[in-house]
């Protein structure tokens, strides 16, 4: 049987040599502007209706898909379009489909055009309108959520909107500088006393200098920017992850690529204006400072105690510009949570920490030993000879724990956005005897079994997984063939619900030499295959649901694939054959019964449930007040019951955890590495969480046989 990687490698080969053929029908002689969009959309959307594992029908419904999707791009706070030119734009709602065809770009090119004009018009509006003071003590409020609001009837109605949107930004400025006045005084500093008028004045001229800074960028912004807004509405109607990349030069080409910001370590995605938080790279600086999180939404960016830069409406290469920088250099990043508050991080810059991204163990001293193993990340170097592989990683790790003496395990994978298969699959091999782990499905809809081979099991006693809304992909194969085998208890709250696999296509690549005056093309990201689980289910929209479902503050905020556009859907193949785990007499009813008993009872659950519904009720408070005094009321409250979560989490029980000996020893004298050493250990002392595992592992769950340190055959 050909391997996954040879059959890919195939499909691409055909997939080339069709691109390639149509590429000879298309072909136009004109070396216009024109003529490469044409050959650019007629080769994407043969390479999309080839290759996509769930190709689109190309007809007026795709039409209308793609002009919603790209309108709400387009302008989504309703700050630059009128309701008149909206309606002059749906006359091209359902002739999309036939311009594709035609490899036009008729409908972009007039919006683009009106969007030009609406910005330029906009521009004078922000002068005038912070040129005079506002009065902070009129009852009014303002809608901050972009989809609930409806587009201006006529100029002054959108005036109107630009007003209070200046207000409420200049109100947020406001409040900052009253702040930190009233914090200086109160330490005693000596400090410029401002009046309340000069207060407000220096607020309005920081909101005007960052719209200064905001449209000279934007000036910026050519219609090959806008039209890749334009192809990406096309694509995602397809599925969220399936994407059009633009050439740009190699740097900030791999960027983009990689979704990579350089500096802090967090990956990111441009959408609907604005600049997203999609997952932060293990052992970074994000990742080690701990609060920036995926699901955040980056508005303002700056260089240390400078004043920060407005990103909303930014390229994403240009806010990139701004977050790089070097290493040692502080970088305050202002997020919008998707609670709705919004808070500043500060980030120094440094380079990633490679051991930080590695699987790392520990020894809870509890009643029993109970081993721990965090795994940042599936990574696996296939371009190094003496690479890390997570699943050798994990192999090592789980050897080390058995010599200490451990008599349980917890598999933390929590905020784990997945990496590699194939040690992934290893990794599921370390706990069942060999069989099948995961089942991946073609676009010609064979689903082919992938199997662990190694009929050793390294370790056959107790085994918690700990999973979040973060832990995704690899993450979530791995933890739904554990409960599909009834091998382990999976623990914590549902998972993101990504069963797709993407393939990266050169457009280059598959054209002939005869559109070289045309190229570069970019390259298009492709979802090719499915995963499903071994009973048959995908994890595709759905995820894993925990066997222990633990209270979670952002269970009930909306995150995760089931919340993207146009996602592909969950639907089941016929399970693979397979025996559930024989030898751990799991009775998962008295694992829910009894871990439901001891979260009701725990003050640090019920906070975080408490935490829970008040995100929940901030995220839908969408509308703000734009009194000063009401709006710092607001701000107040909500800083209070964060405080009082903070403080709570110090109430915390702490767990007796230590290093392995020769874990610490490898550490020598390196003082950097020992001081992330000790913040691994202070985290796991205090992680509720891993508490309620050690307490599954100890009160319900018993070894299937003694763990002697050698392998069952």
């Amino acid at each position: 049987m050909l391997s996954l990687t040879t059959r890919f490698k195939i499909f691409l080969s055909v997939f080339a040599v069709i691109l390639l053929t149509a590429s000879f029908i298309l072909y136009r002689s004109d070396d216009t502007p024109e003529g490469k969009n044409q050959i650019l959309i007629k080769a994407l959307m043969q390479g999309l209706n080839t290759g996509h594992y769930r190709p689109e029908k190309i007809d007026d419904a795709f039409s209308q898909k793609v002009f919603d999707l790209y309108l709400q791009r387009l302008d989504y706070n309703k700050k630059f379009l009128l309701a008149s030119d909206v309606q002059n734009l749906r006359k091209f709602r359902t002739s999309i489909d036939d311009q594709l065809r035609e490899g036009s770009l008729a409908f972009f090119d007039v919006s683009s055009e009106l969007v030009d004009q609406r910005t330029k018009e906009s521009k004078e509006y922000y002068k005038e309108i912070l040129s005079q003071p506002f009065d902070f003590t009129k009852n009014e409020t303002i809608e901050t959520d972009g989809e609930k609001l409806s587009y201006a009837k006529d100029k002054a109605a959108l005036k109107e909107a630009w007003r209070k949107q200046l207000k409420y930004q200049t109100l947020v400025r406001l409040s900052e500088i009253k702040k930190e006045q009233e914090k200086a005084l109160e330490k005693g500093e000596k400090v410029e006393t401002k009046t309340f008028e000069q207060m407000e004045k220096e607020a309005r001229e920081k909101v005007k200098k960052s719209y200064d800074d905001l449209y000279e960028r934007m000036a910026r912004i050519n219609k090959d920017d806008r039209r890749t807004t334009y192809i990406n509405a096309i694509t995602n109607v397809y599925d969220p992850h399936t994407s059009y990349f633009p050439p740009k030069d190699k740097d900030n080409f791999d960027i983009e690529f990689t979704g990579r910001l350089e500096g802090i370590g967090a990956s990111l995605q441009e959408r609907d204006n604005q600049i997203r938080v999609m997952e932060i790279v293990p052992g970074s600086p994000s990742y080690l400072q701990g609060d920036l999180k995926p699901g955040d939404v980056i508005q303002k960016v700056a260089q240390g105690n400078n004043d920060p830069v407005l990103v909303e409406g930014m390229r994403l290469d240009d806010a990139i510009q701004l977050i790089r920088g070097k290493k040692g250099t502080e970088v305050r990043l202002t997020v919008k949570k998707p609670d709705g508050s919004t808070q500043v991080i500060p980030i120094v810059r440094d380079i990633i920490v490679l051991e930080e991204g590695y699987a790392q163990s520990a020894i809870i001293n509890d009643k029993e030993k109970i081993g721990y193993i965090k795994l940042p990340g599936f990574y696996a170097d296939f371009q190094n000879k003496d690479g890390r592989f997570s699943g050798a990683d994990v192999k090592q790790e789980v050897e080390k724990l058995k010599a200490a003496g451990m008599e349980g395990l917890i598999l933390d994978l929590r905020n784990n956005g997945g990496g590699s298969l194939s040690d992934a699959i290893e990794m599921a091999g370390l706990f069942v005897d060999q069989g099948p782990i995961v089942q991946v499905k073609t676009a010609a809809g064979k689903a082919v079994v992938l199997n662990d081979r190694d009929p050793q099991v390294q370790y056959d006693g107790p085994l918690v997984i700990l999973v979040n809304s973060n832990s995704a992909s690899a993450s979530e194969i791995l933890a739904a063939a554990m409960q599909d085998y009834k091998r382990a208890v999976i623990v914590g709250s549902p998972t993101y619900g990504k069963g797709t696999v993407q393939q990266f296509f050169e457009l280059d690549e598959a054209l002939p030499a005869q559109f070289n005056n045309y190229k570069p093309f970019g390259a298009l990201k492709l979802t090719t295959q499915k995963f499903y689980r071994i009973n048959g289910g995908t994890t595709q929209l759905r995820g894993v649901t925990p066997d222990v479902v633990l209270p979670d503050a952002y269970r009930y905020l909306e995150f995760g694939e089931k919340e993207q556009e146009y996602p592909l859907p969950f639907d089941e193949i016929a399970p693979a054959k397979y025996k559930p785990w024989a030898q751990g007499n799991l009775n998962l009813a008295r694992v829910q019964t009894n871990s439901k008993n001891r979260v009701a009872t725990d003050k640090n659950f019920n906070l975080i449930e408490e935490s829970a519904t008040r995100l929940k009720k901030q995220s839908d408070a969408t509308e703000r007040s734009l009194q000063l005094e009401q709006y710092q009321a607001e701000e107040a409250k909500a800083e209070a019951a964060s405080k009082r979560f903070e403080a709570a989490k110090k109430t915390i029980p702490v767990l007796d955890v230590t290093r392995l000996q020769q874990d610490l020893q490898a550490l020598g004298s390196d003082t950097a590495k020992v001081a992330r050493s000790r913040e691994f250990i202070k985290s796991l002392k205090q992680d509720v969480y891993v508490e309620e595992a050690v307490a599954i592992i100890q009160n319900d769950l018993k070894p299937a046989a003694a763990i002697t340190g050698k392998d069952r055959k």
